[in-house]
């Protein structure tokens, strides 16, 4: 069996990720492919608990103003070290598909640009303790973060703190993502996400049934 296929899904907050992974995951299995859906942070026992420090609300977590951001940069890297061994590399032994809900440049775009620690020194963090995985593919979902912000307010419940930051904070998010997007354009695709869920949906599986035609996973 042949190594399985990386995914992922990448853009700032409200933008859409989580349900285009649920959209995308359900529509592989109906192909009939192996896939193992996952996210960061928070996939594995240690990630949990990762999450629960690095994004719970004020109400739920005190102490989450006292992370100073290269704390919180390390804290990611940590969760991206576990999943990685934990869950991503085996599935990929495995010849699965695996999708998840943000990686790398997340951490390259909201530790690094975002918090100013630099976008060269937060890859390179996460690059060694991931041993240097990367995607194959990246679908970065854009909106405007007004249009994101109004999604995120008509969700159910709290914002975490990070989506809490506010749209300065977000707009210099997708400015880092396009960055990347124009650094790695190979790997990172740009997916406008300020339609319809479905025409979303259409452009994520016109990209990822691409690449597995590509690698033989499913029929051309």
């Amino acid at each position: 069996m042949g190594r399985g296929v990386f995914i992922s899904f990448e853009g700032g907050d409200g933008v859409g990720k989580t349900t285009q992974v649920e959209l995308l995951t359900n529509w592989l299995e109906d192909q009939g492919v192996s896939v193992r859906r996952t996210r960061e942070p928070g996939a594995t026992a240690l990630g949990a608990q990762l999450r629960s420090l690095l994004l719970g609300t004020a109400s739920e977590n005190a102490q989450r103003t006292q992370i100073t951001a290269k704390a919180e940069a390390l804290l990611f890297a940590a969760d991206r070290a576990q999943h990685v061994n934990e869950l991503i590399n085996p599935a990929l032994a495995a010849g699965q598909v695996v999708v998840t809900d943000r990686y790398i440049d997340s951490s390259v775009a909201y530790q690094g640009a975002a918090r100013c620690l630099g976008a060269t020194e937060v890859r390179d963090l996460s690059l060694w303790a991931t041993d240097k995985l990367l995607p194959d593919l990246t679908l970065l979902l854009d909106a405007d973060p007004q249009l994101a912000a109004k999604r995120v307010h008509t969700r159910s419940g709290q914002a975490d703190a990070i989506e809490a930051e506010g749209l300065q904070f977000q707009y210099r998010l997708r400015e880092q993502f396009h960055r990347l997007a124009e650094q790695e354009s190979t790997r990172i695709k740009i997916i406008d996400a300020s339609v319809e869920i479905e025409q979303i949906a259409a452009q994520v599986r016109a990209l990822v049934s691409e690449l597995l035609k590509e690698r033989g996973i499913i029929d051309a």
